[in-house]
């Protein structure tokens, strides 16, 4: 569907629909672009797409880094048209294994998007941070939840974009 952006989020999602999920890639921005950080994020893949509530949604981080990591924290923020709407703190190592050696390293997080949450415009900050609480990367991106009508519960959606 040409001149559809749907975009993805990590955080609590589940989808209404029954259809195969799809996997696209995600835009991403660096939070501070001035800024280089130890941690380069080279791609976000989310999966499935489009969001709709119901159902797991995941996403995976691919990233670099010079020096390897045995500790750290992965920080989410999720706004709705800018507003805080969620927030969560975790253990690096739960989200990949530990330690992390210099190089390549993905970083795979599933979450369940509550029936209630309203379709719109979000945006997702994820940082990663040290065993010492130092930023290690930070990035952004942006996704819609849209409705969809599911025949089978009566839910009547419409596609957002």
């Amino acid at each position: 569907m040409e001149g559809i952006r749907i975009r993805l989020f990590i955080v609590l999602l589940y989808f209404l629909s029954i259809t195969v999920p799809s996997i696209y890639a995600t835009d991403f921005n660096y939070c501070n672009k001035k800024k280089e950080y130890a941690v380069e994020v080279s791609g976000v893949v989310i999966s499935p797409d489009p969001i709709t509530k119901g159902k797991v949604t995941s996403f995976t981080i691919s990233a670099i880094t010079d020096k390897a990591l045995s500790s750290g924290k992965v920080v989410i923020d999720v706004a709705y048209f800018g507003f805080h709407v969620y927030g969560q703190t975790g253990d690096l190592c739960a989200e990949t294994s530990c330690p992390i050696p210099a190089g390549d390293f993905t970083i795979s997080y599933s979450q369940l998007l509550p029936t209630y949450a309203p379709p719109g415009s979000y945006t997702l900050t994820l940082k990663i941070q040290d065993g010492d609480k130092n930023e290690l990367t930070c990035i952004k991106f942006d996704f819609t939840i849209g409705f969809f009508f599911d025949s089978k519960n009566g839910l009547a959606n419409s596609l957002s974009s």
